[in-house]
């Protein structure tokens, strides 16, 4: 089974969350989508160019990560279950997992491509984006103040938020969050996510430092 991801991704990491909990072994293949070289050659693979990309088998793939999640959950009983099997608990599971994706990583992504000068963007779309971020702190925030995991027990809905707290301490601050920030202290010190960061982490410290004027 191979995963074609990109150690720095957002929904890369949510999906190597997803693997690490459920203890799936998988044959890793790093994409490096900044280059129009490698993007092309990806491109022969997977024609819309995304990742994270899951191919259980040569004839067969599966994009995006929630539905890479999905396919884990009910092919794999081992680990932790990342989607409950009550009807509603697993509703609130996905409806977390979407929050997560669509109005804090998605926004989040716009803040720190302009931060990191990657890509430049309007006032307008800079203030929308904003504004969902702060409104995803303050429901997070809230439904955090009373349990360790956005779902209760750790879930999909987890391995969706934490990536993008990493990078938003950098682009969007969330430090008057307070439970936010202990969820994230948490997250650290979960054996999936630190994996995960042992791999991106020094990457991203990497363009960190060529950022620092000499």
């Amino acid at each position: 089974m191979k995963l074609y991801y990109n150690p720095l991704s957002r929904y890369s990491q949510k999906v190597l969350i997803a693997f690490y909990e459920k203890q799936v072994e998988f044959e890793p293949i790093v994409v490096n989508v900044m280059t129009p070289e490698s993007r092309a050659a990806y491109e022969q693979i997977y024609p819309l160019g995304k990742i994270p990309l899951l191919k259980p088998a040569d004839d067969y793939m599966i994009p995006e990560s929630s539905i890479i999640i999905e396919y884990l959950e009910g092919h794999y009983s081992s680990g932790t279950r990342l989607i409950p099997e009550e009807v509603d608990a697993a509703r609130k599971v996905r409806f977390m997992d979407r929050m997560s994706d669509l109005y804090l990583a998605d926004p989040s992504q716009v803040l720190l491509f302009e931060k990191l000068d990657f890509q430049k963007h309007s006032e307008a779309e800079l203030s929308k984006a904003s504004k969902c971020v702060q409104i995803s702190y303050e429901h997070f925030d809230k439904r955090l103040a009373n349990q360790d995991w956005l779902c209760g027990d750790f879930s999909m809905a987890d391995c969706a938020l934490i990536p993008s707290l990493f990078y938003n301490q950098f682009s969007a601050p969330y430090r008057d969050y307070p439970h936010l920030v202990a969820y994230f202290e948490r997250a650290k010190k979960r054996p999936s996510y630190a994996k995960v960061m042992a791999e991106f982490v020094p990457i991203w410290e990497g363009i960190q430092s060529q950022r620092k004027p000499a």
